[in-house]
């Protein structure tokens, strides 16, 4: 992906080494993040979900304090990513049945002088994979997919939608 105001990989210098972007001169503005994804899995396993049976306790409650504490831990997860002051956190964890499926959306916001897409996507991967973990002595099987950015909002750039949002 390139950046969409000068076609260039922005984590690069102008010798093509690696580092943290200067936001320093960057204005404040309100960011926000939406990200989705989803957990495909046996019936069965959802089962366990709906009936609040699983032995490792509530799944979507652990797994939507898993995708809180995601956010506020990115910047020690992704090398070039600045520690930010995150003003709000939403993750919504719903059943789906058809296919069986644990569907998370994540909303991040912040107000900084840079984006906040990547802790938005890194709470819905770990809200999702908290799912996976308390779920893995049913279902092996299970598949993470689709966890996408599908809207940001704030900076120079402004709004972004997904195509097909």
């Amino acid at each position: 992906m390139t950046d969409s105001n000068n076609n260039k990989l922005s984590h690069f210098n102008a010798q093509g080494n690696a580092h943290m972007v200067d936001v320093g001169a960057k204005a404040i503005t309100k960011r926000v993040a939406v990200t989705e994804g989803r957990i495909f899995m046996r019936s069965s396993t959802l089962q366990h979900i709906i009936d609040g049976n699983n032995k490792k306790g509530d799944v979507l409650g652990i797994a939507r304090i898993a995708g809180i504490m995601a956010t506020k831990k990115t910047a020690d997860l992704i090398p070039l990513c600045h520690p930010l002051a995150i003003t709000h956190v939403d993750i919504q964890l719903s059943i789906e049945e058809n296919p069986a499926a644990v569907y998370c959306q994540s909303r991040v916001e912040v107000s900084g002088k840079t984006g906040i897409e990547i802790e938005a996507l890194n709470a819905t991967q770990i809200a999702l994979l908290t799912v996976y973990d308390m779920c893995k002595a049913v279902d092996r099987g299970m598949q993470i997919d689709g966890v996408r950015l599908l809207k940001k909002t704030g900076g120079k750039s402004g709004e972004w939608l997904a195509q097909d949002s």
